[in-house]
């Protein structure tokens, strides 16, 4: 079994987190809250700190006054970086479609 610990968030995959992407709310060992610059969505990525598949689980919001939401589970603060550039990409897209479509 790995050292206790070893799954917890680090310095290193803090550095995943782009400020230019993201507006850094709060970053913890088990914690990370993001807002996205590109949607102005919030996100809660939780470390379990279990070792095994899916130990990032990702919360999200809308607006800061909503409640959060589960998005899904990441093996990886990475992996759930990536899933919250997808989930904004397909927001970005579909907005631009929703708003052709009204014209």
């Amino acid at each position: 079994l790995p050292e206790r610990g070893m799954w917890m968030f680090d310095t290193r995959q803090f550095e995943k987190i782009n400020p230019q992407y993201f507006n850094i709310i709060m970053l913890s060992e088990h914690d990370v809250t993001v807002q996205s610059r590109n949607t102005g969505h919030y996100w809660y990525l939780h470390n379990t700190d279990y070792p095994a598949e899916g130990n990032c689980v990702i919360f999200h919001k809308h607006k800061v006054s909503h409640p959060y939401h589960l998005h899904g589970k990441a093996g990886t603060l990475l992996q759930a970086v990536r899933s919250i550039k997808e989930h904004d990409k397909w927001q970005l897209e579909n907005k631009y479609k929703r708003k052709t479509l009204e014209k």
